[in-house]
């Protein structure tokens, strides 16, 4: 079934997959980093229909790989074309893991308005690359231990006090992979999308 993008969504949201420090293996849409974002995205087209669109980010290959930043260049298009596809509306992301790491990056752009990161990849403090009119919610599971949680709380402690609206959501005992307290994950995105969504609609 072919999925029609609406006309004149009042948000776009860009769904940002994780990956691994050093890499060049291909990007596959079927690797579970990109699999585990899925639901992510069926779930906000299905709770909010014709006001949001949704894409998928796909980059070209699984890592980050230092100083290249592989996965930057092909999500800084994909935001490029939908800004250019739909002039003024803003723009939210969703990313898991090195996805957050590119969520925070991108959202030094001013046409993001929001950032959710899924147990981000912050290790180079990159939430200081968030613009201040970003609202920021980040979760994290306690018992992570590919990613930090103390270092995205330390992320979002430094962004609140710069006065950013930011918001640090612990999940005890939670994972990497998002595979337990799915509840949790998945509720947390889509009220991060419903409150985006108030937002665009009141600016």
């Amino acid at each position: 079934m072919l999925l029609r993008a609406p006309s004149s969504p009042a948000l776009a949201v860009l769904v940002l997959p994780g990956g691994t420090d050093s890499s060049y293996k291909p990007f596959s849409p079927l690797q579970p980093s990109a699999l585990r974002m899925y639901p992510f995205s069926a779930s906000i087209r299905t709770r909010f229909g014709s006001s949001v669109v949704v894409r998928d980010v796909r980059y070209r290959v699984y890592g980050w790989n230092g100083q290249q930043n592989s996965p930057m260049l092909y999500a800084r298009k994909a935001l490029d074309d939908i800004t250019a596809r739909y002039p003024g509306v803003p723009v939210a992301l969703i990313g898991h893991s090195m996805g957050g790491r590119v969520g925070a990056q991108l959202a030094a752009e001013r046409s993001v308005g929001s950032l959710l990161a899924l147990a981000p990849w912050w290790q180079f403090a990159d939430w200081r690359r968030i613009h201040d009119g970003v609202r920021v919610v980040a979760l994290h599971g306690t018992a992570d231990t590919r990613t930090y949680a103390h270092r995205t709380e330390k992320g979002i402690g430094e962004l609140c006090a710069r006065g950013v609206d930011a918001t640090y959501i612990p999940i005890p005992g939670g994972g990497h992979p998002m595979l337990d307290h799915v509840l949790t994950w998945q509720g947390e995105a889509l009220r991060f999308v419903g409150r985006s969504l108030d937002d665009a609609r009141t600016r």
